[in-house]
């Protein structure tokens, strides 16, 4: 996957002029929106952190700590999350989900998912250190049964990643699914599933499902559709999906946290904020072919003020 984001470093970047403006910004009564935006939302992760340790020099103040005073809900949400470390702002996003009410399992295998080993590893450790404990321990503390075990084994970040597929052993992993699954005389072998899930390269775990395909006449999804219930099913759904596709999985989610009545403000800007050095640009292109309406107009719709311009800013 090539990159494309839509948000690059600023040419010409001069960190003292920028804490200036955003001291100016500040200043008086009522703060200078526009100019928060036009700064934090144009420069890259790097920069806005080196801005952030200028201002500090400069003021002898906490960036951070003057956005948190001087500004207010979902804009504020979107301006914080672009001045965290990216790997730190994942770990927090984890620890929300497993930590508020009910977990939301959709964010963990999101964020779990969509990360390279080196990543989830970076992450499990900028977690512990955030909160002092274990982000394994706190899955365990907060799902049970097949799920916990699937959380578990794409925390440990042991994925193989290599390019190269193998079609024999492609082949044999897809018997291995039917027979622990459609074959299965009673109930299903989720430890097969789990294994294969987690462990295989996703370019191999491609070939398998469409192995699976060969040999069954139909999708893997439809024999997770079969085989399983609950928050299993929509957990391994999520992640065959995450798999098969990762650009078009991030597109999906984007679109779910804007379709019917609310916004799912958190995976929004999780998803802007995370992806727009990344691969921001794929996911709208394969948004708007996919819902046949641009991702900004759709933001344009759902959102309002200074956290809409933040994030059209932001998508470019």
């Amino acid at each position: 996957m090539g990159k494309s984001p839509t948000v690059f470093p600023a040419g010409n970047f001069d960190p003292e002029s920028d804490a200036k403006t955003l001291k100016e910004a500040f200043k008086g009564f009522g703060t200078d929106e526009e100019a928060v935006i036009d700064i934090l939302a144009r420069r890259s992760n790097q920069q806005r952190r080196e801005i952030a340790s200028t201002f500090k020099t400069m003021y002898g103040k906490d960036l951070q700590k003057e956005l948190k005073s001087e500004l207010r809900g979902n804009f504020e949400d979107v301006m914080l999350a672009l001045m965290t470390d990216p790997i730190e702002y994942q770990a927090k996003e984890l620890h929300d989900a497993i930590s508020g009410l009910g977990t939301d399992e959709t964010t963990i295998v999101e964020i779990l998912g969509i990360h390279n080993n080196q990543d989830v590893v970076n992450i499990a450790n900028a977690y512990e250190g955030l909160f002092q404990t274990s982000l394994e321990a706190d899955i365990k503390g907060d799902s049970s049964g097949h799920l916990k075990r699937l959380l578990i084994s794409l925390a440990n970040g042991h994925r193989d990643e290599s390019e190269e597929v193998n079609e024999d052993s492609a082949r044999g992993d897809a018997q291995s699914l039917l027979q622990a699954g459609e074959l299965l005389f009673a109930g299903t072998d989720e430890s097969v599933f789990n294994m294969i899930l987690c462990q295989r390269s996703r370019p191999q775990l491609r070939r398998i499902f469409h192995e699976y395909e060969n040999i069954t006449g139909h999708s893997i999804e439809q024999a997770i559709e079969n085989e399983f219930s609950g928050t299993i099913k929509d957990s391994l759904l999520q992640l065959v999906h995450c798999v098969r596709d990762p650009v078009d999985f991030l597109a999906t989610r984007l679109h779910d946290a804007m379709a019917g009545i609310g916004t799912d403000d958190k995976t929004l800007i999780r998803i802007v904020v995370g992806r727009s050095e990344i691969d921001l640009e794929e996911i709208k292109d394969v948004y708007n072919a996919k819902y046949g309406k641009s991702l900004i107009e759709r933001i344009e719709q759902d959102t309002s003020g200074d956290y809409k311009r933040s994030l059209l800013t932001i998508v470019g």
